[in-house]
């Protein structure tokens, strides 16, 4: 599975930003796609993931200023970066399992696949 992720840009606090992510084919009928970020100096934290039921999650830094959404028909998911803040400055990396437990979906080391970063930088 290769993912393709894009969206990323520059924008001033408080501004807003897409991504996209466009995995080459569904990893298996139960899958999980979401989003981990890496900023300067800092440990790669988890952002946000959706399952193949659609469940979403989020991580606290980004709950009620993030959404992520599916469109399984072509394989792709977004994340809307509303009410963005320099502290949300990093790249932002597409990852995806083929296989999901309830739970892990923050830990880097349950997704199979990983995409290439897109920049987001968020100046004050």
């Amino acid at each position: 599975v290769q993912l393709q992720a894009s969206g990323g840009g520059l924008v001033q606090a408080g501004g807003s930003l897409r991504l996209s992510c466009a995995a080459s084919r569904r990893p298996s009928a139960r899958y999980i796609m979401g989003w981990f970020r890496q900023a300067p100096g800092k440990e790669r934290e988890f952002v946000s993931a959706i399952s193949w039921t659609g469940g979403t999650y989020y991580a606290d830094s980004v709950k009620d200023r993030f959404t992520i959404s599916g469109e399984s028909t072509k394989n792709t998911v977004y994340l809307q970066m509303n009410s963005l803040k320099p502290e949300d400055t990093a790249v932002y990396s597409c990852v995806a399992s083929g296989t999901w437990y309830v739970g892990r979906h923050p830990k880097d080391w349950s997704y199979d696949y990983w995409g290439q970063g897109t920049l987001v930088t968020v100046s004050s």
